[in-house]
């Protein structure tokens, strides 16, 4: 890989792309500002929280697992909604929105994501609501709503795509179908107390970790666009609207902070985790000052470098090293947070070393549960791809 004069390691190359905000001359041209690094083999490792990557190395090694979750799930799904965006979205290519497919390829490029011909589809849909998504497990693709082109520059919507990447390359969508399958069955076990009470700390545990994937696929995201302030844009732009005319950055990220710290109050603190307990994403401003808090600690920088795990070593990662990563990261979390809870729970004892263990539980017990489900539903012919 190169950095941005042109100079690296790894065989990398640089990649000119359409930088500035929007990028363009007076006639509405792209105009190349800046040269992004192109991460040669790099594996979604390098941008997965510890969290998510302790997780997902765990679950990656249950061999059919996936296969499994594919059979059950990904095939009707998948082609419902493929036929549905197919039938009423524009599929993004040089001919319709080439503006959106010419940044996505610059993304992809970055993420040293595969060839154009082998990129997973892009769709636009008419939707009055900024948002975007990823879709599918055996032939993922990319839906972005109309309102989310419309209000981001090239460098955020570039953000944006390389956020749903992310997803698809960490393989999010597989493991998002069985939080939503365990949803549905616990609503239709709530009539049963004992039957609801048995899957809600396995929901609980699912829910956790795809909020830490939604952090996961921020880190993909500024990787694939290579520009801090225009990651920071997206999240107040999906925050509070397009106009940013108005908007202040340093008294964002102070809101974010003013979040974490509940308002000193108990009160407070207890509201956040009943809003997060059903929320499948982290809070804005909560996901702008962890992408911050990234950056500064080095590792933004350290991965541009040329200091990332490659794709070709994932099959050795170590799912015991991984799972103790993220109890670190539990721990970490938890000893500088401002929130009164966690500053209550740290004078009643060593709370941080029960973040971690708590944390390094829950990844063990998700692991055996999905283990022993795999097992059973394994289907004793083989590959059935």
């Amino acid at each position: 890989m190169t950095d941005s004069t042109g100079n690296g390691s790894r065989g990398g190359s640089g990649q000119d792309g359409a930088g500035g905000s929007p990028g363009r001359d007076d006639a509405g041209a792209r105009q190349p500002a800046r040269r992004r690094v192109t991460l040669t083999g790099i594996s979604s490792r390098a941008w997965e929280h510890p969290a998510d990557r302790g997780a997902l190395v765990a679950l990656r090694e249950l061999r059919g697992f996936d296969d499994v979750l594919r059979k059950f799930f990904g095939l009707f799904n998948e082609r419902y909604f493929r036929m549905k965006y197919l039938g009423s979205s524009i599929r993004a290519n040089g001919w319709q929105y080439s503006r959106v497919h010419a940044v996505y390829l610059e993304a992809a490029a970055a993420l040293d994501a595969g060839e154009p011909a082998d990129l997973p589809e892009l769709y636009v849909s008419q939707t009055p609501f900024a948002n975007a998504g990823a879709f599918g497990m055996d032939k993922p693709f990319i839906v972005v709503n109309s309102a989310t082109v419309q209000m981001m520059d090239d460098d955020e919507l570039r953000f944006v795509l390389g956020h749903e990447l992310g997803h698809i390359r960490s393989g999010h969508a597989v493991y998002h179908t069985l939080l939503v399958w365990l949803l549905e069955l616990m609503r239709g076990l709530n009539w049963i107390p004992l039957g609801a009470l048995a899957l809600r700390g396995i929901v609980a545990a699912l829910m956790e970790w795809y909020r830490k994937a939604e952090l996961s696929s921020d880190r993909a995201g500024l990787l694939a666009g290579q520009d801090p302030a225009a990651a920071l844009r997206v999240h107040m732009k999906f925050a509070g609207g397009g106009d940013l005319s108005d908007i202040d950055t340093a008294a964002f990220l102070a809101q974010a902070n003013e979040y974490d710290r509940a308002n000193g109050d108990l009160r407070d603190s207890l509201v956040k985790l009943m809003l997060l307990e059903a929320s499948t994403h982290p809070m804005p401003v909560a996901r702008a000052a962890e992408l911050r808090r990234w950056v500064e600690t080095g590792e933004y920088r350290r991965v541009l470098s040329g200091d990332y795990p490659l794709r070709e070593d994932d099959a050795d990662a170590s799912v015991s090293e991984e799972v103790k990563a993220a109890a670190k990261s539990y721990q970490d979390a938890f000893a500088r947070s401002q929130d009164p809870l966690a500053g209550l729970l740290r004078r009643f004892g060593d709370g941080a070393n029960v973040a971690g263990e708590w944390a390094k539980a829950g990844a063990d017990k998700l692991r055996a549960w999905v283990s022993g489900d795999a097992r059973r539903g394994e289907d004793p012919g083989g590959d059935d791809r």
